[in-house]
């Protein structure tokens, strides 16, 4: 069984920074951006729990939204790796990459919030 731990930290660090951002940062992409991963996340939960499916697409719930559908889809793939014999430490790595990465796109230069 993977210790999800950092999957868990990621997901939150980023929801909170989604959470605290002003509305004029998420119009200026970061909710765009927080959409693309909880999409991404939560077609990486769906292909583990049921890989003989096509994953289902997250919709678009609007840009006050978007934390809470990071913090779902991170905690939904945080269980699949940790339920799943199929998961590795590598899709855990992999997904915590994602995230950070998604996180810097999202709140790179500009007085971003808080950190």
């Amino acid at each position: 069984m993977l210790d999800v731990t950092p999957l868990l930290a990621a997901t939150d660090r980023f929801a909170d920074r989604l959470r605290a951002a002003p509305e004029s940062r998420l119009r200026r992409g970061a909710a765009a951006e927080g959409l693309a991963l909880a999409r991404e996340l939560s077609a990486r939960a769906q292909r583990l729990e049921t890989p003989s499916c096509e994953p289902h697409v997250m919709p678009d719930a609007g840009a006050f939204a978007v934390a809470d559908q990071v913090s779902v889809a991170g905690r939904d793939l945080a269980e699949a790796l940790r339920s799943t014999t199929a998961a590795s430490s590598e899709m855990l790595d992999e997904a915590v990459g994602l995230i950070e990465e998604a996180a810097q796109r999202a709140f790179q230069g500009r007085g971003s919030g808080p950190r």
